[in-house]
């Protein structure tokens, strides 16, 4: 068995001058890094007094998934034979909120377009979903239901 660690830089940089002084005193923005790669810029989710312009953790964690199954995807789908063209996936997290304040997902539902080059491989691209589920190790590593509602395209009926 191989094991694999990932390390990141995460700094908080919403200290407004009081630090956590009061829960509305403090801006919920960071950044995320790593050694060779660009920062990328977070907040929480505007409903939790994030900025909307920054990446919050709940889209983070959608995005991980369906980029996930994608390389499996693509890779498998190379394995097969299966020549993919293009790939467009416009994924959808469900999350509910406790009255407590905690909250946890309930679902992802990735919905993949996935345009191949030939009508004799739209059967196989639409089963290599499934392994490539089962592959992923974000999807793998989740306690909630990821889902998936392909859509198979063929170049020749654009």
């Amino acid at each position: 068995m191989k094991s694999h660690t990932y390390t990141l830089d995460l700094q908080w940089t919403g200290d407004l001058g009081t630090g956590t002084s009061s829960t509305q005193g403090y801006s919920r923005n960071h950044a995320i890094s790593a050694v060779g790669k660009p920062e990328l810029l977070g907040s929480s989710d505007p409903s939790f007094r994030g900025d909307a312009q920054r990446w919050n953790p709940e889209e983070l964690l959608v995005a991980s998934l369906a980029q996930c199954h994608m390389l499996w995807y693509l890779g498998l789908a190379a394995a097969a034979g299966v020549v993919v063209l293009d790939y467009n996936d416009q994924p959808v997290g469900s999350m509910i909120e406790e009255s407590d304040g905690g909250g946890q997902f309930i679902e992802v539902t990735l919905n993949p377009t996935v345009l191949v080059a030939e009508a004799s491989m739209v059967e196989k691209a639409e089963e290599l979903h499934g392994p490539a589920h089962t592959k992923c190790f974000i999807a793998r590593s989740v306690n909630f239901p990821v889902l998936h509602s392909p859509t198979i395209l063929v170049a020749t009926d654009e």
